[in-house]
């Protein structure tokens, strides 16, 4: 059955249980602009924000929405881009696209002018709802990308060139409308990059929704009582898929803005959240913030919380272990997943594993995993090569790439990960190396083609590399090895103001500069560069990582 019948049930048996909360911590008024005056619970009175919504009211507000998309012409099948952030219209909205029969199309909110446009004409987004937050981007490629599709706004103030999403479809009928879907039909187009930039497009089907909503459930058992507190953004599939557990059990899950220490644990102290899904770089900041003395556990409470888990990048073993020092009664499970098989959950930990801390696990449920080498021949235990997963998550295609698609696809459903692992003797699979040469900061993928195109265009430079460094607190951080031209000064304040053109989260964390190496095809030596750069001791990145 499609993962909207789930919704339709909680409705049904929980109606006035709150599903959805959400925390702003900088924010203190209101929203001015709601679906109903009824629909949602708001809290303010001087200090952070906080919003409700009911199960009965957050399947309202996805069916006005699938039965406005269909009176604006959006039939089953059409493409419903979303480039929103965290926020209660989120969920609602990307509910009532699959009940349109729709397919959903979540656009990262880092994505620059040229990206946003790449993406929807690659998918070929039919309507993209948008929020305040992004006005400005599509005001540069309105005059491109509204030529073929409708553009509809969430929130105050509607920009001229838009449809006021909230107010239109506020008046259309709250019962689901009669649109039959299957668990064959495709569900969602999620994206995805290689090491050449510009992202690719991986389509799913309904069935790979409900699959990854049951391996969650099946790993982190949660029940009606739990409380879920999702930071990261639920245009990826890791905060999506996680959520999906509190949609089976029908329980609670507080979105929470802001990915301070002290915003953490208030929240699940006042929200007696249950389970916290964390990055890397969030659970070294609350560690880091105990050890120094600004935060106290006992100013908390927090004897409720039972699971920690953690996912979208390697975890150091040292970072658990200290972890432990402060929640010894934690439960702990880690999660890998890509984008191509639907979330976190092909393999995993598992919490009755701690004592494999540092593995990334075993298949999770309903999966199969294996080692293969170049040619795709299995390898046996402790032989290193490329990690295949195999289960009902799979993606169908790269859309419309089928080259792309035929290099990670087999035939007999194998998807080749691109990731460098091994088996042990105990069945666990660990992590070695990444094929590609993308960097995971902070659970964000960076693009050192793109980031080297954009240092090209600068005159002083006559070659560069970008790759990964360790890094306490991001796991990882970008750095860019720069040969200067002959008879050019360059100093490292002038590259930094230069990068200031890009997004915060891909500007290079480190400058170093050098010869950069090339072999005879004239391919960048990257493995070479790590290894003289990559055992230098840096200090964790004190920027932020999130909007």
């Amino acid at each position: 059955m499609p993962i909207t019948e789930y919704l339709a049930r909680n409705a049904r048996q929980w109606p006035d249980d709150i599903a959805l909360v959400e925390l702003n911590p900088t924010v203190s008024v209101p929203r001015l602009t709601t679906w109903k005056e009824y629909d949602l619970i708001e809290q303010a009175n001087g200090g952070p924000l906080r919003q409700e919504i009911t199960w009965k009211v957050f399947d309202e507000k996805a069916n006005r929405t699938a039965n406005y998309l269909r009176a604006r012409g959006v039939n089953k099948g059409m493409k419903v881009g979303i480039l929103l952030m965290n926020c209660l219209d989120w969920l609602p909205i990307y509910f009532g696209i699959l009940k349109a029969g729709a397919i959903a199309v979540p656009l990262n909110f880092r994505y620059a002018p040229d990206e946003i446009e790449y993406c929807v004409e690659l998918a070929d987004v039919d309507v993209l709802i948008f929020g305040p937050e992004f006005i400005g981007r599509i005001e540069e490629i309105v005059d491109v990308i509204a030529r073929r599709r409708l553009l509809f706004y969430v929130g105050p103030a509607c920009p001229t060139f838009a449809e006021n999403f909230l107010v239109e479809s506020s008046n259309y009928s709250s019962k689901a409308p009669d649109v039959r879907i299957s668990d064959d039909d495709y569900a969602a187009i999620y994206f995805s990059s290689g090491t050449t930039g510009f992202p690719k497009a991986i389509l799913h089907r309904h069935r790979a929704l409900m699959h990854s909503a049951a391996v969650e459930q099946n790993h982190h058992g949660q029940q009606k009582d739990d409380v879920f507190l999702c930071i990261p953004p639920l245009y990826h599939t890791g905060a999506k898929m996680h959520w999906f557990g509190s949609l089976i059990s029908g329980s609670r899950a507080v979105l929470l803005r802001g990915t301070k220490p002290e915003y953490i644990l208030d929240a699940v102290s006042k929200e007696q959240c249950t389970i916290v899904w964390l990055l890397v770089p969030w659970a070294q900041d609350i560690l880091d913030a105990l050890d120094r003395g600004d935060l106290k556990l006992s100013d908390y409470k927090l004897d409720q919380w039972r699971l920690m888990h953690i996912g979208a990048q390697p975890v150091p073993p040292s970072m658990i272990r200290h972890w432990k020092e402060y929640f010894p009664d934690h439960l702990y499970d880690t999660n890998y997943g890509l984008s191509e098989s639907l979330g976190p959950g092909c393999v995993h930990l598992g919490v009755e594993n701690i004592n494999k801390v540092g593995a990334i696990g075993i298949p999770g449920y309903g999966w199969e995993a294996m080692i293969v080498d170049d040619d795709h021949k299995p390898l046996g235990r402790g032989d290193v090569g490329e990690l295949a997963v195999r289960g009902p998550a799979v993606m169908v295609e790269y859309y419309k790439d089928p080259a792309a698609t035929r290099e990670v696809l087999s035939n007999d459903g194998w998807l080749y990960t691109g990731d460098v692992a091994r088996l042990d003797e105990d069945g666990f699979f660990y992590l070695v190396d990444r094929k590609k040469d993308v960097i995971i900061s902070g659970g964000e993928n960076i693009y050192p083609v793109q980031i080297e195109d954009f240092l090209h265009t600068y005159e002083p430079i006559k070659d560069v590399a970008v790759i990964g460094l360790p890094d306490k607190r991001l796991g990882e951080i970008s750095a860019a090895i720069i040969e200067v031209k002959q008879g050019y000064d360059c100093t490292e304040s002038e590259v930094n103001e230069f990068c200031r053109k890009l997004p915060r989260y891909k500007r290079p964390r480190r400058i170093i500069f050098a010869d950069v190496p090339r072999n005879a095809t004239g391919k960048i030596e990257k493995p070479k560069l790590r290894e003289i750069y990559g055992a230098t001791n840096l200090v964790a990145s004190e920027n932020e990582v999130t909007e």
